[in-house]
């Protein structure tokens, strides 16, 4: 029997690509479906919660993610990514040194925030990190036409941001992915690797590349117009908003 997105609590956002909330930190996750690949974005808090977005992407799809694609090196969007041993990981250049020796920051900062520590030292013991980097831009062809961008943002949210444009089709937008340069459930949070004076950049290139009539996924909260990341970008630099 078939499973509806909807069923697993996914958000469809245009023909093969959804979305997914995850609990606790209100993280997001996408899966982007093509005839010959799958891409998820982002894989979660922690190896469990990796292991469940990989049941729930085969539920679905019938078939397993193949590319993995993190929008920067924090933990509720990279500890899950072991789940996924076969896939192809990309993240913006300099993740993976990053992750290759920052599992122990990884670790720790997972558990102030509250997950647990067995499942965070678990989660840690297991980091992968990409081994692909994206410099500037990098095309995934998923198939059929299907075709997906990277893009290397550098250091704005965190040292290493990530966004990923799947290009629009007649009757469907184009959706980008936005990691945490975009955040609707509460304020941006700058940590101690943002970089604050580069965000408003970012942004303004996540506008060119989506454009006006763009879905923007957000890393946290609801899907967003480009009338929200224009004024969460005034914000961000100082301006005011209309």
């Amino acid at each position: 029997m078939d499973v509806s997105w909807e069923e697993l609590g996914w958000e469809r956002l245009g023909h093969g690509v959804g979305r997914r909330r995850l609990p606790v930190w209100d993280a997001t996750a996408l899966l982007v479906v093509g005839p010959d690949a799958v891409l998820l974005c982002d894989t979660g808090s922690s190896l469990r919660e990796g292991a469940g977005l990989r049941v729930q992407a085969q539920s679905l799809l019938g078939r397993r993610v193949t590319h993995i694609a993190l929008s920067h090196p924090h933990f509720d969007h990279v500890l899950g990514t072991a789940a996924f041993a076969e896939a192809r990981v990309y993240g913006a250049a300099g993740t993976a040194e990053l992750l290759r020796h920052g599992a122990d920051e990884l670790y720790a900062d997972a558990v102030r925030h509250g997950l647990p520590e067995p499942d965070a030292a678990e989660s840690a013991d297991v980091l992968v990190a990409p081994r692909h980097e994206v410099h500037g831009e990098r095309t995934l062809d998923l198939g059929g036409g299907r075709k997906v961008l990277l893009v290397n943002l550098g250091r704005a949210h965190s040292g290493h941001d990530l966004a990923v444009l799947v290009p629009g089709s007649p009757g469907s937008p184009a959706i980008v992915f936005c990691g945490d340069l975009v955040e609707e459930s509460g304020e941006p949070q700058a940590g101690p690797d943002a970089h604050p004076t580069r965000w408003p950049c970012a942004l303004d290139r996540l506008l060119a590349l989506g454009g006006e009539d763009a879905l923007y996924v957000p890393g946290h909260g609801a899907v967003v117009d480009a009338g929200f990341v224009r004024a969460q970008r005034d914000r961000l630099a100082g301006l005011p908003t209309a």
